[in-house]
């Protein structure tokens, strides 16, 4: 009887150990099918996504390089290039040209707010909010978070609408949220 004891104990403490491991081996979301790291900086995994290649080109020309690879923490809202395919005709190669910069400066930072805000706590933020949330970018205005059709929508100073397509893509200085559409101050 002490033998089977034994033998189920030693079987629940491997099964522990490999729940463990799992656990701590679980990495980010995969963006674009590419894999996220937590250990990168926001620069470094948003390089690697392949869905992102419009809006690093616009880290680039805007010089938020350095920024972006600081220690932060920062919540970076992520356009696709699919979002940026939204915007009318030329936009893009208007923005990034150097005579520009500031405007894409204040384009960019719009998409980021201070801290490592999770999706758990941009919901907690909207139920406490009844309903809404607002958050200050690093821009200087507002960004109002809802709920619609279940997944967080962000609407920006002009009124339009992103919905968040992948979240808690955590960085070693913060966190990406993915969206769908560019959002305008």
């Amino acid at each position: 009887m002490n033998l089977k004891k034994s033998i189920l104990a030693s079987t629940a403490v491997a099964v522990l150990a490999l729940c463990s491991l799992h656990a701590s081996a679980q990495t980010d979301p995969k963006v674009g099918g590419a894999e996220m790291y937590p250990t990168k900086t926001i620069v470094e995994n948003a390089v690697a996504s392949p869905i992102h290649k419009t809006l690093v080109a616009a880290v680039k020309a805007a010089g938020l390089v350095d920024t972006l690879n600081s220690a932060g923490p920062f919540t970076v809202f992520a356009p696709t290039d699919a979002a940026f395919a939204k915007l009318p005709a030329g936009t893009v190669d208007n923005l990034v040209k150097p005579e520009n910069k500031d405007t894409l400066v204040k384009i960019l930072t719009y998409h980021v707010v201070p801290g490592k805000i999770s999706a758990k706590d941009i919901i907690a933020s909207i139920k406490a909010g009844g309903g809404k949330a607002t958050m200050k970018t690093v821009e200087g205005e507002d960004l109002t978070f809802t709920i619609v059709d279940k997944k967080v929508t962000i609407t920006d100073a002009k009124g339009g609408t992103a919905t968040v397509t992948i979240a808690n893509v955590y960085q070693s200085n913060g966190i990406i949220h993915v969206i769908d559409a560019v959002l305008m101050p």
